[in-house]
């Protein structure tokens, strides 16, 4: 049905519905990273975070571990198509531990871990999308991990991955969900250090050009473990060694809303994404000497 444009002009719009700060409910987002960088940790925590909703009890209960504050609860889905059940299952044990009972509960509740690894889905096939869609329905939030596992074209080709975004989009129309789609950036991007830039996702540009949001997670760097520390009473620099433990996030295409400052976190056991408050280090220039770097 066309917008009638009298009405549009004359009354005040409705209210954008937001998943989470800037990603706007019923549309596709991506979510790009290297392998083994915590992009998935990072999905399934936020897909907690929507289950169990930061706007209401469950922020007391410790339910928004990725500090998404989402606007209200609602059902999520996450078909996960890179790892086993058995990993998968120590995954959620892990991220248990940082979660209260009240979280625990509305999590389980609101929550769909389906395992498809092996499971051959191609959401381009007609009956596939078919049984996507009715599993899915009512839901606020469907996260594909990975994109790669979920259909069959040519993802260096513009034509074939826009048919896939709007196929996505089709998902999300009829189940009124947004959909996350995990994807891996190109070997270029990784090799020069651009995994956190717009045009880093592995494949044709329509992959991103055509999402509404797009969000990423990289490692520390060798330049920003010198530069920054998370040691309050000395400042002292994060050393290489432990620079592996800490990822960025950031948003580098946001369509509807002003782009979030980027938020760091550390990686504890198990592999739970926690936020980290970071500072600039000081920097020993002598024998017991500091100066603030600048």
């Amino acid at each position: 049905m066309a917008i009638d444009l009298l009405v549009a002009f004359e009354n005040e719009p409705p209210a954008l519905d937001f998943i989470w700060p800037g990603f706007l409910a019923g549309t596709v987002g991506a979510l790009v990273a290297p392998g083994a960088t915590g992009k998935s940790f990072w999905a399934l925590e936020a897909a907690m975070s929507v289950a169990c909703g930061a706007a209401v009890d469950c922020k007391a209960a410790g339910g928004d571990l990725v500090g998404l504050a989402p606007e209200r609860p609602g059902r999520v889905v996450y078909f996960a198509g890179e790892d086993p059940e058995i990993a998968l299952v120590g995954r959620i044990h892990s991220i248990g531990k940082h979660l209260d009972p009240q979280a625990r509960q509305a999590i389980a509740d609101n929550l769909t871990v389906e395992p498809i690894m092996g499971k051959r889905l191609n959401v381009m096939d007609k009956e596939h999308l078919a049984r996507v869609i009715k599993f899915c329905g009512n839901a606020r939030l469907i996260v594909l991990d990975t994109l790669s596992r979920i259909h069959c074209l040519d993802e260096n080709s513009n034509g074939d991955m826009a048919q896939l975004v709007a196929t996505l989009e089709h998902i999300a129309a009829n189940t009124g969900a947004s959909v996350l789609y995990l994807h891996h950036v190109s070997k270029g991007s990784a090799r020069e250090g651009q995994t956190d830039q717009q045009q880093a996702a592995r494949g044709a540009s329509a992959l991103i050009d055509n999402a509404r949001w797009c969000g990423f997670v990289a490692k520390m760097t060798e330049d920003e473990a010198k530069r920054l520390s998370d040691r309050s009473f000395d400042r002292q620099p994060i050393d290489n060694d432990r620079r592996r433990l800490f990822v960025r996030f950031g948003v580098s295409k946001q369509n509807y809303s002003i782009t979030p400052v980027d938020r760091w976190y550390l990686q504890h056991s198990g592999g739970v994404l926690l936020p980290v408050e970071l500072m600039e280090a000081k920097q020993d220039v002598g024998k017991g000497r500091y100066r603030e770097q600048a």
